[in-house]
Formats: C-alpha cells, sequence, structure tokens
C-alpha cells in the first residue's frame, strides 16, 4: 500500500474525512499550489477532544488496526497519537534507514530509552533498528535496568554503542563516576528527547573517554520522523527527512517563511505519510534555523530550544505540560500571571516558577510551597531527578513587572527556555 501522500492529496483526504480539518480549511480553495496557502494549525484547537479517541474530530477514519501512544503528561490527562500499521512501518523504515550515518557494521547497541504506560521511544527504537541495513546486534534493555547490571553487561559483551535519553545517560554515568569506574570500549552514545549541554557533555567524556556522542535522530510521537542525523551534523544539527514530510521555519511573530540560514523561527512539520491523524503545518514546539541554502537536499537545521508557546517542554526525562501548569498556578494563586524558566548550572537544570499575585503579602510564601507540593504531585519525576542532582525546582512569587516579556512583541512568555544550545552559534549557508 502506499503510504506516502502529494501535498494536494493529502490536503483533500483531510478536507473531506476530518471535521477539524473541515473547519480548518474552510476558506481554503479546493486545489492548491504550496504550504504557504494553509493555515499553520493552532495545537490548542487540534488537540480539543482528543481524550476521547472514538470521537476526536481530528481523525479521518474510525480508531481500528492502529497503534496508540501517549504524547506527554499522565495517562489521564495526556494527549494521543494515533497510527494505523502501515503508517507506523513506514515512520521506523524511514527512520531505521537514517540510522546508517550513525552506526557501523557489528556495533552492539544497548537499547536504553523506557517502555511502558503508552511511552513510544523503546518501541520506537526498537523497531528502527530492525530496519538498519548494517549487520548491529541489539540488546532491548530498557532504560528501568539497574546501572550496576549495566555496566556489567557492557563489559561482558563488549557493547559499544548506548543509546537513549540524555538524563538516563548522564545518570548512569554519575553512578559509574561514583565508582570509578570507565567504560573504555564505549565507542557512541545516541541520544534523543532532549538536548545535551557542555557541562553535561565533560561528564560523559570522563567516563565514555572513546565515545563520540551524537543525536540518533529528531522525532517525536506527534509528529513523527522529523530530522536525520548524520557524520557531518554538530551536536543540535539535524537534516530534512526528504520524502517522509516538509519542514518550514516560519517568523514566530509574522508567520513568514524563512528561507535564509541564521534567522531562528518555529519549526512546522507537514507529515505525508499521516492519513488516520493528519498533521498539515503542525508546529512541533521547538525553534530552528537553517544551515544550508534552499534547495540542497536533505537540508541542513539546527535546534535553537523551545517555543515560548510549545504545548510541551523535555527537561531531561521530564515532560511539563505548560497548560497544565498553568491551570495549577490559577487554582491555588487565582493568578494567570507566571512564567516558566529553564536554565542550566553545570549539568543540573534548574527549573524556576515565577507567579505574580495582585500584591505581595506573607501569605504568598505559603502559596509558593502549595504550588512546589502541587508540581511534584502532577509530576512525581521531580523527586527523583531532584535526588539525582539533575534537577533543581524552585517557585518564585514576584511583580508582575518582572515576567520576561518577547522584546518584538511585547507579549508575556509562559515558557522561557534560557539553556545555551550547542547549534546556537550563527551558521552561514
Amino acid at each position: 500500500m502506499n503510504t506516502r501522500f502529494e501535498l494536494q492529496e493529502l490536503v483533500t483526504l483531510a478536507r473531506r474525512h476530518s471535521g477539524f480539518y473541515a473547519s480548518h480549511f474552510a476558506d481554503i480553495p479546493p486545489h492548491i499550489s504550496s504550504l504557504e496557502q494553509l493555515p499553520v494549525i493552532d495545537p490548542v484547537e487540534y488537540w480539543k477532544g482528543s481524550h476521547d479517541l472514538d470521537q476526536w474530530p481530528v481523525l479521518t477514519a474510525p480508531l481500528n488496526d492502529a497503534l496508540v501512544f501517549k504524547t506527554g503528561g499522565t495517562t489521564s490527562a495526556g494527549k494521543f497519537s494515533l497510527f494505523r500499521r502501515e503508517e507506523w512501518q513506514t515512520l521506523v523504515t524511514d527512520f531505521g534507514r537514517s540510522l546508517d550515518a550513525q552506526l557501523s557494521a557489528g556495533d552492539r547497541v544497548a537499547n536504553l530509552f523506557f517502555a511502558g504506560d503508552l511511552y513510544a521511544s523503546f518501541i520506537f527504537t526498537h523497531d528502527a533498528l530492525a530496519q538498519v541495513e548494517t549487520e548491529i546486534v541489539e540488546f532491548p534493555f530498557t532504560g528501568h535496568i539497574d546501572s550496576n547490571l549495566l555496566a556489567d553487561a557492557i563489559d561482558r559483551h563488549r557493547i559499544n554503542v548506548l543509546a537513549g535519553i540524555p538524563a538516563h545517560l548522564l545518570s548512569f554515568a554519575a553512578w559509574l563516576e561514583q565508582n570509578g569506574r570507565a567504560l573504555e570500549g564505549v565507542t557512541a552514545l545516541l541520544y534523543a528527547g532532549e538536548s545535551l549541554f557542555d557541562a553535561q557533555l565533560q561528564r560523559l567524556e570522563r567516563v565514555f573517554p572513546n565515545a563520540r556522542v551524537a543525536s540518533i535522530g529528531y522525532a517525536s510521537v506527534d509528529a513523527g520522523f522529523i530530522g536525520a542525523s548524520h557524520r557531518d551534523c554538530a551536536l543540535g544539527e539535524h537534516r530534512a527527512p526528504e520524502g517522509h514530510g516538509v519542514l518550514e521555519i516560519l517568523d514566530e511573530q509574522t508567520g513568514e517563511v524563512i528561507e535564509e540560514c541564521g534567522r531562528v523561527g518555529r519549526l512546522v512539520m507537514t507529515n505525508l505519510t499521516r492519513r488516520l491523524m493528519p498533521l498539515i503545518r503542525y508546529p512541533v514546539g521547538d525553534r530552528a534555523c537553517w544551515r544550508e541554502p534552499p534547495g540542497t537536499s536533505g537540508r541542513k537545521f539546527a535546534l535553537m530550544g523551545r517555543c515560548a508557546d510549545s504545548q510541551r517542554v523535555r527537561v531531561g526525562i521530564l515532560t511539563l505540560l505548560p497548560q497544565s501548569i498553568g491551570e495549577t498556578v490559577l487554582r491555588i494563586t487565582g493568578s494567570d500571571d507566571w512564567q516558566l524558566v529553564i536554565e542550566q548550572d553545570d549539568a543540573t537544570d534548574i527549573l524556576r516558577l515565577h507567579w505574580a499575585p495582585d500584591a505581595l503579602t506573607p501569605a504568598n510564601a505559603e502559596a509558593d510551597q502549595t504550588l512546589h507540593s502541587a508540581l511534584i504531585e502532577d509530576y512525581p519525576l521531580i523527586r527523583q531527578l531532584s535526588a539525582d542532582h539533575l534537577l533543581v525546582l524552585q517557585i518564585r512569587c514576584c511583580k508582575v513587572q518582572e515576567l520576561a516579556r518577547h522584546p518584538r512583541s511585547g507579549k508575556r512568555q509562559h515558557v522561557l527556555d534560557r539553556r545555551v544550545y550547542n547549534g546556537s552559534g550563527q551558521g552561514t549557508c
């Protein structure tokens, strides 16, 4: 079955069979010649009603013969991403073939991504590794394996490639350092799900002295395959997956399509392989800039952090939902003036929630503590990451003037990502 669509075919299908797209494209002519004729999706509107998969207006067909994964949050609160089985097979095949750029014949790969609770990362990586054309060996440990057992298995079986999320690789590195061990036989660390920063790279280098560090590739369970990782990609850089989807970078204020290199905007994806849950000009939540000129095959781009209006924010293995955090702040404090600031101190992520009351009073200190407890209740991983010295959570009541605004629009930014990304140097085409 052909699981790849031309743009016009995809738009026609979505308009005819999805209630959401019928409304979204109501003012669009029947035939289009470019993506720029189509409106960008508002993620809040897109995900409305997604808790009821049998009635979700985005879907183009009944929920039959499909895979269901969670995109973030708790199982009850998180959003869900759906794939027909042939769509999933196309996704893992395309992603798996891209892994040939990072793997060599004879590599022994430890799959350390997480499984269970509708998470996709372990299953996705396992299925993608099965599509690699290079002869490799996979050790499907999952991210739940004990560090002592993992270290011994790496030595015993001569495993030379570790694939996992940065927070787990860093936690394992911290354990190795505490126990005076270094794994010199590891030649590659392949990460996904979050960026790695300079201080974290230094920690990894101390216990994996012979390992190069690279992204395994850029994908999300909602948007699919977004970027391939090649040997010529610096950290934070990827190449557009031609044939699988179309990437655009848009000015965050005007929506203008950006073509020049080095100019940062929000990354928007049109997936050409999804028809059950179409994604047409869908903001993936990240900021990016081009590294190569228009027309370049597999055009290279660099990630530049999360968008201020992102529906999800990743901090290590923690996925935060800003909309949910805002509801918690409003419920506890009565204030809708808040800001989540993400910074980094050495290898530790600093998560600061600032909120502004109508007036500063001694009672606000009690609200700070209540908010702290509520966030830990909503995101239990905060407690684990704090114990591992990978995360610090701080709550601070402040004046409304202290909440940062966008320098061009003056709009308040609910998420302020101040981490310094490895791709942040201005590239030239």
